[in-house]
């Protein structure tokens, strides 16, 4: 049974708490779908001032829109399009403070004003990104950077 935990406000201690949870989530699951749902879910409910979170999966030369919590997506994404298709092409994470500067933003969500996505990579191969908006400019920060990629690392040992 899962419960929602109280979070004490520091960053640090939060993001450990929520990669503790991701683990405890996966360690003994298989299901791929179901792994990236309680992960997208897990993110949710910790992240604050966040309108969309989730996961896009590279098949076939796109990203093809994954398990989310949020309004409707794009569902598809080519590569090198857009902040998700960037971060494949770069193979690096893209914090975006205002997603209206950034010149190929693909707007799904019209509220989105700032974007943090972090690719995911398998035995060296992309595998896909995790993709967050929120409705507030530079919503993101370097600690923000730090923990999500740490939380992909984990998430990624997971991932068949």
């Amino acid at each position: 049974m899962f419960e929602t935990a109280v979070y004490s406000g520091s960053k640090e201690k939060d993001y450990a708490l929520v990669i503790s949870q991701l683990k405890a989530l996966s360690e003994d699951e298989t299901d791929t779908t179901a792994i990236l749902a309680n992960a997208s879910a897990l993110l949710n409910q910790f992240l604050t001032e966040i309108n969309w979170v989730g996961f896009y999966i590279w098949k076939e030369d796109e990203l093809v829109l994954g398990p989310f919590q949020g309004l409707p997506a794009c569902i598809r994404i080519a590569y090198g399009k857009g902040v998700c298709g960037t971060a494949v092409k770069e193979r690096k994470i893209q914090r975006i403070a205002d997603v209206h500067a950034f010149p190929d933003h693909i707007a799904c969500d019209a509220k989105s004003q700032s974007e943090i996505v972090v690719p995911i990579i398998k035995d060296g191969n992309v595998y896909g990104v995790l993709d967050i908006d929120s409705p507030i400019k530079d919503r993101f920060d370097e600690e923000d950077e730090i923990y999500l990629e740490k939380f992909v690392r984990e998430l990624e040992k997971h991932l068949s």
